[in-house]
């Protein structure tokens, strides 16, 4: 019998060492780690599935931030409200409940589409026309909920004072709580702004025609009080800002500064905003923040969402500031940004492990599409729905399903797995935009035993659909409001 050499000997050693440790490390809760640097390096492995670890799917309870972030300056943290890397951190007990969370999203939902109906019946809302700046706005005002997921600090005032803001692309006006707070406000983490310690502070009238342009930003006619322009608006959970309209200096970054900016002075203010001092407006309406900056950043910005609320990501403005690559593939604004400022999307199809979902083009064409950074469950028509969920629910029909959570009513009970499998899910927008959701972005987690597709049907066919924050996480998302298109790319924090 011929005996091996030591070279031979030794390569069959390191073959069998090495297949008894990756046997082994599935069970020891290694694999995912070995599974994503192997697909990395083979795209016909696991093409069309996310495999992570169970543990990986709830955030920590410590801030990890990200180590992706654009080099330029004009660029702010975005962290999430109730998170660890969040200013406004919170005691848990203070933190709603994901029922709580899901119910708020739903009435953000159906305020969007009342605005929608109004916007397009040409109707108008509320009137505050001899309003004092105490008083409550009447209900049903049709604007957007205001309770958004994501915040970034900015400061106001001269000397500058930061305040921690939801940034919200369903909002125009941009506004914060202001001393004194005549009627009363909620109470916010950081110290109220009090514009009369400011040297740049100035009130708007009620004889200018800025305060004129309150109409259209806040769906409710201007009030007077004492010839200062009054500013009032409502969400769709009851939420409220009444004040005066005023113009300050804002500072974005030590070198971004905006002098005159015009913003609400919130006297009267409640509302679940999650300890923030109030919300800043990036949807298209002229008084939004991304068209008063326009001079410099030509109404150009972008954003990462962070993979969980224990992570952070990115809000940059301008072209030059790092807030996009050459990866962006980018869709055009469609007929719902005509007679809103909602950023439209015509959607031309879902796939789910990279087969194309039979959805007729009339399903998505009737409903219309939004992208939102404030509603947190993707919205679809319930024939979309439908067929994403059948083909998904297919895919997972190894894993045990468990009690639907609210809206959710396709959920997982993943305790007894230490690694999971779930298929890849892709949205297409017209301009070939094929956008492939991280693997972040198919989940809504609440503990390892409900685990639920984070995706929910509309109550009727023409209901537009949203295109929800947790969809976008990771993604590289980007807003080119004078080019009148949206763009997606990889991740980018």
């Amino acid at each position: 019998m011929t005996t091996p050499n030591s070279s031979s000997f030794l390569g069959f050693f390191l073959v069998t060492t090495l297949l008894v440790f990756l046997s082994s490390s599935k069970k020891l809760g290694f694999a995912f780690a070995g599974r994503q640097k192997i697909e990395s390096n083979n795209h016909l492995l696991h093409h069309h599935t996310h495999t992570v670890e169970v543990s990986s799917l709830l955030p920590s309870t410590t801030c990890s931030p990200s180590t992706k972030a654009p080099n330029g300056k004009a660029s702010l943290k975005v962290a999430h409200k109730y998170g660890p890397c969040s200013q406004l951190h919170q005691d848990k007990a203070k933190t709603p409940t994901h029922a709580e969370i899901l119910q708020q999203d739903e009435s953000r939902v159906k305020s969007i589409n009342s605005r929608l109906s109004n916007k397009l019946a040409g109707r108008g809302n509320n009137d505050l026309r001899n309003s004092e700046a105490s008083t409550n706005i009447p209900a049903k005002s049709g604007s957007t909920v205001g309770t958004g997921n994501y915040v970034v600090t900015i400061g106001f005032g001269t000397p500058k004072k930061d305040l921690t803001l939801i940034f919200d692309t369903g909002s125009d006006i941009t506004w914060t709580q202001c001393e004194p707070c005549s009627k009363s406000c909620y109470q916010q983490k950081e110290p109220i702004f009090n514009p009369s310690a400011s040297n740049t502070y100035t009130n708007i009238t009620c004889s200018s025609n800025l305060c004129s342009k309150l109409v259209s930003a806040t769906g409710v006619t201007p009030g007077c009080s004492t010839s200062t322009c009054v500013y009032g608006i409502q969400y769709g959970d009851q939420s409220f800002s009444v004040g005066f309209f005023g113009k300050e200096r804002l500072t974005l970054t030590p070198t971004d500064v905006f002098d005159d900016f015009l913003f609400g002075c919130g006297q009267n203010n409640q509302g679940l905003f999650g300890g923030s001092a109030g919300l800043l407006g990036l949807a298209r309406d002229p008084l939004s923040f991304v068209q008063q900056t326009t001079p410099k950043y030509g109404g150009f910005f972008s954003y990462c969402l962070p993979s969980s609320s224990s992570s952070t990501g990115h809000l940059t403005f301008g072209k030059g500031s790092g807030g996009a690559s050459n990866a962006v593939k980018f869709t055009s604004l469609s007929k719902v940004s005509d007679s809103t400022s909602f950023y439209g999307l015509d959607t031309t199809g879902i796939s789910v492990k990279g087969t194309s979902l039979a959805i007729s083009p009339s399903v998505f064409s009737a409903s219309g599409t939004i992208i939102d950074s404030g509603t947190v469950i993707t919205r679809l028509p319930p024939a979309a729905y439908s067929a994403l969920k059948s083909a998904f629910r297919e895919a997972m029909k190894a894993y045990p399903l468990t009690d639907p959570l609210s809206i959710l009513d396709t959920c997982y009970d993943f305790s007894k797995y230490d690694n999971v499998s779930f298929p890849k899910i892709a949205f297409s927008f017209s301009g070939a935009a094929n956008v492939l959701l991280d693997g972040t972005g198919v989940f809504y987690f609440t503990k390892t035993s409900q685990v639920c597709l984070a995706f929910a049907a509309n109550g009727d066919a023409s209901d537009v659909a949203i295109f929800g924050n947790v969809q976008q996480k990771r993604l590289e998302v980007v807003y080119d409001v004078a080019g009148r298109r949206v763009g997606f790319g990889p991740a980018s924090c």
